[in-house]
């Protein structure tokens, strides 16, 4: 049997290099609560991202829970269906009421054309997502955002060290969140992060993350517990030397699946955008069934049969599951275009140690199935 080819793979530093860290850690005897390898760790990616402030999390879904507690944030915040669900769960986790709106058929990111229409007295934020890495119109949504008064989270998980024209993403907005989950580009095996732009929001997210505690007797805030700890820190402060190189190998996966896949009939593909850099964290496909003769979920399941894990990301919507399905921006005759991506989308296998015998095994099956 063929060896099982997963739709991604953790970048895993040397263990012979970590091993030091673990030591100093040892030696340190701090374990969490913003330790030496935190600080550090803000510190390199604040200037590898180029960011002014970040603060470092646990996990991404803590950051965007706490994002939303940062900002005040209540009532109705306008966000798209395709993404992970967790984006939509900490709208849930909050008590604020999630409003959908429809994507951009090329970009898959929330149609800024789409926006006004969803926005009413209780709107008090919009929470686009940059889905595979690829920028929002951030332009747009914050010139729509100012007109109204409405706040600006992005959930950023996607885009690490994504770049248009020049500057960070992640510069955008009032925040935005990363995850640094063991899928991710560059991860910290659990963990995320917020980014803000001064030091009053950086002090108030800080607080929030651990208890609410301002200093040793006073408590500002009902916090919660979201400190990285040492040990991720560490994980990521030595993964951070090997993300350039590990970017530049996702780049090279995917300039061969779209030379080797691109004359295919019925399957699209995502080509890089004017102006940005992006950090190739996923190569998804659209299967437009009548003209590859084959859905997508029979690709799939071809895949699946020849030890090949593809994912198709992001299936079911959002608003499709129990909990969300019931509200009125959840139908499917407001979200058609989300929902006809949604049955198209399969994302095929890329992490830096694919080697090209893998990549061929890939490429055939979505060959060979027609």
């Amino acid at each position: 049997m063929e060896n099982v080819i997963t739709v991604t793979s953790p970048l895993m530093p040397p263990l012979e290099e970590f091993i030091p860290y673990l030591e100093d850690i040892w030696q340190r005897k701090w374990l969490t609560n913003n330790g030496y390898y935190h600080q550090e760790l803000e510190k390199a990616l604040c200037d590898y991202l180029g960011v002014k402030y970040i603060s470092l999390f646990s996990n991404g879904t803590l950051a965007l829970v706490s994002a939303l507690q940062t900002l005040n944030i209540s009532g109705e915040v306008i966000t798209t269906p395709y993404s992970f669900v967790a984006t939509t769960h900490s709208l849930w986790w909050n008590n604020i009421k999630p409003v959908f709106v429809d994507i951009d058929p090329i970009t898959c990111n929330l149609d800024p054309e789409k926006l006004e229409a969803a926005i009413t007295p209780k709107t008090t934020a919009i929470l686009p997502v940059h889905v595979y890495g690829n920028p929002c119109d951030m332009k747009r949504i914050q010139a729509i955002a100012d007109t109204y008064g409405l706040k600006v989270i992005y959930d950023a998980a996607h885009a690490f060290g994504v770049m248009q024209d020049g500057t960070s993403v992640l510069n955008f907005g009032d925040l935005s969140i990363l995850s640094f989950h063991a899928t991710k580009t560059f991860s910290t095996i659990e963990g995320g992060a917020i980014i803000c732009h001064d030091e009053k929001t950086k002090k108030r997210i800080d607080y929030l993350k651990n208890f609410g505690f301002a200093d040793e007797v006073t408590v500002v805030a009902p916090g919660i517990n979201a400190k990285m700890n040492e040990l991720q820190s560490a994980y990521g402060l030595l993964s951070l030397k090997y993300i350039d190189n590990a970017i530049e190998n996702r780049k090279r996966i995917t300039l061969y699946y779209r030379n080797e896949l691109k004359d295919i009939p019925g399957i699209s593909i995502m080509q890089d955008y004017p102006s940005v850099i992006h950090n190739y964290s996923y190569f998804p496909i659209f299967v437009d069934e009548h003209k590859y003769g084959h859905s997508r979920d029979g690709l799939y399941q071809k895949l699946k049969e020849n030890n090949i894990w593809g994912r198709r990301y992001f299936y079911p919507l959002i608003s499709d599951f129990p909990t969300y399905r019931g509200l009125s921006s959840a139908s499917k005759d407001n979200l058609p275009v989300a929902n006809r991506i949604s049955k198209e989308i399969i994302c095929l296998p890329i992490y830096p140690e694919l080697t090209k015998p893998d990549l061929d095994r890939v490429v055939s099956i979505v060959k060979e199935i027609i």
